[in-house]
């Protein structure tokens, strides 16, 4: 056989192996990727409105028909609402509680996660059905004896005092739980044989195993901490301590109500987030699918 023969009979099995891999536009995938499509306009649209409405004069944001642009494209909204607040402190306080928050968290709930799924001891599972109970208890429900108990520590007003109730998370706790469970056992008795004792393997074993997930757990709960308004609304009157969303309400009640600042408020707000999900979208999805948290 020549090796023209050759490459011609290469090319061809090359060429059929493409076409074997070409995706077929059955109905039921076409049907899907239209689902997925009105999903994200449903997404995109209410966005792409706010970014529009936040760039349109004042004065254009109520007249009837709406339209998308107005007649000249002005960031005056987004110049008014930085001069009325403390914009770049408030994000400093909304990147601090956000980042501590968060770190805590991850440190706090894996460490309760492991012990309920690696130790034995009296009343362990009463206690971690106490954990899951938390679950279905309203955020909100909390709320009152939370701010008796920060008012009691001297901690209204303060970092912590905003930070400490958001790092005991039930869910999380629950979430790292089934993960420890599906870890080996064998790595960790391997690691005691060698000498490691219970923390040590906690550290080096168990923790590097579990990087999908707390990773997954980390995003959560920055994302959820950055959005959080009820509780940093609660505990902080100083305005030198709000975090931004508070500090934007604020400036936005007392201003009265305008559309465009309200909608350049919430670009401002909104705009951190989207940095942080471009950055971490493989881990979002990732975490997305190993902790179900899809609902969420």
């Amino acid at each position: 056989m020549s090796a023209e023969t050759a490459v011609k009979d290469l090319t061809q099995v090359k060429a059929g192996a493409d076409a074997g891999r070409r995706v077929r536009w059955s109905p039921g995938r076409i049907g899907m990727l239209l689902v997925a499509l009105a999903l994200v306009a449903v997404w995109l649209v209410p966005l792409a409105w706010a970014v529009a409405t936040s760039l349109k004069p004042e004065g254009e944001t109520t007249t009837t028909p709406l339209k998308w642009i107005g007649s000249t494209i002005t960031f005056d909204a987004y110049r008014e609402v930085w001069k009325s607040g403390d914009i770049g402190q408030w994000m400093f306080n909304s990147a601090y509680i956000s980042i501590m928050t968060t770190l805590l968290t991850v440190v706090l709930c894996a460490m309760a996660a492991y012990g309920f799924s690696r130790t034995e001891f009296r009343g362990r599972k009463a206690l971690y059905g106490l954990v899951l109970a938390g679950i279905m208890v309203p955020p909100q429900v909390l709320m009152a004896p939370l701010f008796a108990e920060m008012v009691s520590m001297g901690l209204v007003d303060t970092y912590w005092g905003v930070i400490l109730p958001q790092v005991a998370v039930p869910a999380m706790v629950f979430i790292l739980v089934k993960f420890f469970d599906g870890v080996p056992r064998e790595l960790e008795e391997a690691a005691f044989v060698d000498g490691a004792g219970r923390w040590r393997v906690f550290w080096t074993v168990v923790m590097p195993l579990s990087r999908p997930v707390l990773a997954a757990v980390a995003i959560f709960t920055f994302i959820s901490t950055w959005n959080n308004f009820l509780w940093p609304f609660l505990v902080t009157t100083d305005p030198n301590g709000m975090t931004l969303p508070v500090g934007l309400v604020n400036v936005q009640s007392s201003y009265g109500l305008r559309y465009a600042q309200m909608m350049a408020s919430v670009v401002i707000a909104g705009l951190p987030l989207l940095v942080v999900f471009a950055l971490f979208q493989r881990q979002i999805v990732r975490g997305v699918a190993h902790t179900g948290l899809a609902g969420q």
